[in-house]
């Protein structure tokens, strides 16, 4: 079952009225736009993207008491703007909301290769009919490329000899399964103290980074954040959940940057860029989950949550 992160405090911090109309960039199986439909009722209505549409399908499902109140959308939320004439029809956007995160629904099901605590082929897409597969990754990049990949959204802090085993490795076995990949992976790891001190497991990372690598969703977020804060109306607020540094440091820098009157190098003395503030940052330091909420779905105990508001 998904429990939605963070619940509570996005929906305090959004300030929903009845009526006000709402995104979901991933909507998942439906948790935060449930909460987000009931606030809005009885007119409200949500737009609830996401790339899986097996995670679709079941929002559909999860949200189909609040009938034509919800649409649900097979797309990247990057894609956002083509999409612009569609929700801004049906008048202003008061609320915008991404959880990052990999859902249970998609970490449980083996056949997903999200997860490498399962037996699975090493897929890790999104969207299943499209793309790269994890394993087309690992079998046909080289030590370079995969060094990379390891290092900058894993920071696997011995990606280089990793990246030299999985080449060497896939000469003999090509690589299918998140089995052979976790072997590998405990076979090159310095750090063989993590069976006995309960250490993160150093898959944890290798997996995430291939994940982000498969689904490219650092440059899809890098893409959608300025859509949403163009498309919010005034007074609208963002929020945003994210899981690990990489995209929380993202989202603080490009928040951070929207909510400037200038943006000129400090060695410029007076202001040539032009640039005028959009946005003013709600949380300044990013919202975590409480113990209870940890203790009751560990999973969210890495999730941040930022917000701000458009001007």
């Amino acid at each position: 079952m998904h429990i939605p992160v963070l619940l509570q405090e996005v929906i305090n911090n959004l300030n929903l009225k009845p009526n006000d109309n709402c995104l979901d960039a991933t909507v998942g199986a439906g948790g935060h736009a449930h909460a987000m439909l009931s606030c809005t009722s009885p007119a409200g209505k949500l737009w609830g993207f996401d790339r899986d549409r097996t995670a679709l399908m079941l929002a559909t499902q999860e949200l189909k008491s609040f009938q034509d109140r919800f649409i649900a959308i097979h797309d990247s939320f990057a894609n956002l703007d083509l999409y612009q004439e569609q929700i801004t029809k049906e008048g202003p956007l008061q609320a915008i909301v991404a959880d990052l995160g990999v859902s249970s629904m998609q970490l449980d099901i083996s056949e997903r290769g999200f997860s490498f605590r399962l037996s699975s082929p090493l897929d890790m897409r999104f969207d299943q009919n499209r793309g790269e597969t994890a394993a087309d990754v690992l079998n046909s990049r080289s030590a370079k490329d995969l060094q990379t990949i390891f290092s900058d959204y894993g920071e696997v802090r011995f990606a280089r000899t990793l990246a030299q085993a999985v080449v060497n490795e896939r000469k003999a076995r090509p690589f299918h399964n998140s089995d052979q990949l976790v072997a590998l992976v405990e076979k090159v790891s310095p750090f063989k103290s993590f069976k006995l001190r309960r250490r993160i497991h150093p898959a944890t990372t290798v997996f995430q980074a291939l994940r982000l690598e498969v689904n490219h969703e650092l440059d899809h977020l890098k893409i959608f954040l300025p859509k949403a804060i163009s498309l919010l109306s005034a007074h609208g607020r963002l929020a945003i959940i994210s899981f690990h540094s990489l995209e929380d440091r993202l989202v603080k820098n490009i928040f951070k940057t929207a909510s400037l009157d200038c943006i000129c190098p400090p060695e410029i003395p007076q202001c040539r860029c032009n640039h005028r503030a959009t946005v003013k940052i709600i949380t300044k330091k990013p919202i975590v989950p409480t113990n209870l909420e940890i203790q009751n779905n560990p999973r969210a105990r890495s999730a941040k949550l930022r917000l701000i508001e458009k001007i």
